[in-house]
C-alpha cells in the first residue's frame, strides 16, 4: 500500500470538518496568496512607467519624487490586493472545484473565511488613505479601481456573461490613471489612450488562459468566453481585440506626445503580437488549437505590454536625445 503525506495546511477543510492547525509561515503566505501578487506584479508594470511619461509630459525634468513613487506603487498594490483577496472570499466555493484555484488558501484552510473578510477590508481602507494622502482624484481612483474589479466583475459580471472580462477588466486598467493623477492631479489624453490600450489587451490576455483551463471553467459554470465558445470564435475575437489594441496604443504618438522610442517599439511589438493572434486563428480554421497554442499567445500578451510600457518610461528621456 502506497501512503501520501498531506500537510494539514493542504488538506481542505471539507475533509477533516475543522480548520487545522496553521503554523506563522503558512498564515503568512497564505495572506500573501490572498493579493494574487502575480496580478500585482503586472499591474505595477504599468504604474511606474506612466508616473515617469506624465512627469514629462507634464513639462517637468528627471522624475517624480521618491515619495511619490513609493507611495503610488504600495498604495496601488494595497488596492489590487484587496481587490484579490475579496475576489478569493467571493470565489471560494468554486475554487475548490477548479484544479487551478484548489490549492488557494481559502480552500485549503490556511486562512478561515473571516480572517479573508477582514484581511481585505484592512487592505482596502489602507490603500484608499494613503492614495487620498498624494490627492482626492488618485484616491477616488483608487476605491473605483476596486469596486469595478469587486463589485462589478466578482459579483456581478463573472457568472453571467462571457462579456465578464471584457467589463470587469477594466479595473486592471485603473492603475494606469492612479498613476497619471498622483503625478498631474488630472486625467489627460495620454492616460485615457494608456486605459484603452490595457482595455483592450484583456480579451487577447485572457481568453486564451481561459481556452487552457475550459475544463475548470465549464466545471463550475463560469461562462468564460474561452471556455465555452468554439477555437474559432474565440481567436477571431482575439485578433479583432489585438487589432484594436495596437492602433490604439499608435494613437500616443499624435494625441500622446510618444517619441521614437515608444513609436518603434509599440509598432515592433504590436506587429509580433498580431502575428501571434492571426496564428492562433489559422490554427483554428483547421482545428488545430492546442492548450499550447493558447498558451502561447497568453505569454506573448506579457510580454508585449512589458516592451509597450517599458519604452513608455524610457522614452522621454531617450527618444529626445535621438531627435535631437
Amino acid at each position: 500500500m502506497v501512503t501520501t503525506h498531506v500537510s494539514a495546511a493542504q488538506t481542505p477543510i471539507a475533509e477533516t470538518g475543522a480548520r487545522p492547525p496553521v503554523s506563522f509561515s503558512e498564515k503568512a503566505k497564505g495572506y500573501l496568496e490572498l493579493t494574487k501578487p502575480r496580478v500585482v506584479e503586472l499591474l505595477l508594470v504599468t504604474t511606474l512607467p506612466t508616473m515617469f511619461y506624465a512627469h514629462s509630459f507634464a513639462g517637468n525634468s528627471g522624475v517624480p519624487s521618491l515619495w511619490l513613487m513609493v507611495a503610488t506603487m504600495v498604495g496601488g498594490a494595497l488596492a489590487a490586493g484587496a481587490s484579490g483577496a475579496f475576489n478569493c472570499y467571493i470565489d471560494r466555493d468554486i475554487d475548490k472545484i477548479m484544479n487551478r484555484t484548489s490549492k488557494r488558501p481559502l480552500v485549503t484552510g490556511v486562512i478561515t473565511p473571516r480572517e479573508a473578510l477582514v484581511f481585505s477590508w484592512v487592505l482596502t481602507v489602507v490603500a484608499v488613505v494613503l492614495l487620498w494622502s498624494i490627492n482626492p482624484l488618485t484616491g477616488m481612483l483608487g476605491i473605483g479601481a476596486i469596486v469595478m474589479y469587486v463589485v462589478v466583475y466578482s459579483l456581478i459580471l463573472k457568472r453571467r456573461t462571457t462579456q465578464n472580462i471584457v467589463w470587469g477588466g477594466a479595473a486592471g486598467c485603473f492603475p494606469v490613471l492612479i498613476a497619471w493623477a498622483a503625478v498631474t492631479n488630472t486625467i489627460q489624453w495620454p492616460a485615457i489612450i494608456l486605459f484603452m490600450i490595457i482595455f483592450l489587451w484583456t480579451p487577447p490576455h485572457y481568453w486564451p488562459l481561459s481556452m487552457r483551463y475550459s475544463d475548470d471553467y465549464n466545471a463550475v459554470n463560469v461562462p468564460m468566453l474561452g471556455a465555452v465558445a468554439g477555437s474559432r470564435t474565440v481567436a477571431v475575437q482575439v485578433v479583432l481585440y489585438t487589432w484594436a489594441m495596437v492602433v490604439c496604443s499608435l494613437l500616443m504618438v499624435p494625441l500622446g506626445g510618444a517619441g521614437i522610442v515608444y513609436t518603434v517599439t509599440a509598432a515592433g511589438a504590436g506587429a509580433w503580437f498580431l502575428y501571434e493572434a492571426h496564428v492562433l486563428y489559422n490554427n483554428s480554421k483547421k482545428d488545430l488549437v492546442t492548450k499550447k497554442n493558447a498558451m502561447k499567445v497568453f505569454h506573448a500578451s506579457i510580454t508585449y505590454l512589458t516592451l509597450v510600457f517599458l519604452s513608455l518610461a524610457v522614452d522621454p528621456f531617450v527618444g529626445p536625445a535621438l531627435m535631437g
